[in-house]
């Protein structure tokens, strides 16, 4: 949290990530949702909440909802579907960066449903592209999405992290445009 920077655009919601690094969510067994365009910081001030809370003795997993959905459908694969779901369940947090990528498949809709449902009173931090309403869709049956997406959405603090990409700044600079082009 430290390493963030709070002036990079006059839109970013200081307070409420500042806010949030009291780690009250935690404590509370909250979840946390940033969102908003690529490129803003929100997987930073996700992987700078989980430091922050391993600081303070917390248990934390972070990993990209795609790779936590293929790891579960291999537990379809050879058999360990629960034991791969409980390992998820135990961290005091799990961040799972990009979520809401894609289409989720039924297989999916139905292991992030007990992902969420096994981690009731264990706290989330997820980062998406998109805000939590447009999730919806990204559900084959509606009434999973309604049920997973309830208990996940109003058990949450929201933050819309807005602003230009910081990635542009990140870029490197090569070593001929370093250079002054000589004048004539």
């Amino acid at each position: 949290m430290e390493e963030f920077d709070f002036h990079a655009s006059p839109k970013l919601p200081a307070a409420q990530i500042r806010d949030l690094a009291a780690l009250r969510w935690l404590h509370a067994g909250e979840s946390v949702i940033l969102y908003g365009p690529v490129g803003v910081g929100k997987s930073h001030v996700a992987q700078a909440l989980g430091h922050l809370a391993i600081r303070h003795g917390a248990d934390v997993r972070f990993a990209k909802t795609s790779r936590v959905l293929a790891d579960l459908a291999g537990g379809h694969a050879d058999g360990t579907w629960g034991r791969r779901l409980r390992e998820l369940a135990k961290p005091a947090v799990l961040i799972l960066d990009d979520f809401g990528m894609r289409e989720l498949t039924a297989r999916q809709a139905d292991d992030l449903y007990e992902l969420i449902s096994e981690r009731a009173g264990h706290s989330l931090v997820l980062t998406s592209n998109r805000s939590p309403v447009d999730w919806y869709p990204l559900f084959p049956n509606p009434v999973v999405a309604e049920s997973l997406l309830d208990r996940l959405i109003n058990t949450s603090h929201q933050v819309f992290i807005n602003g230009p990409s910081y990635r542009p700044n990140k870029r490197p600079r090569s070593v001929d445009s370093d250079r002054k082009e000589p004048t004539e």
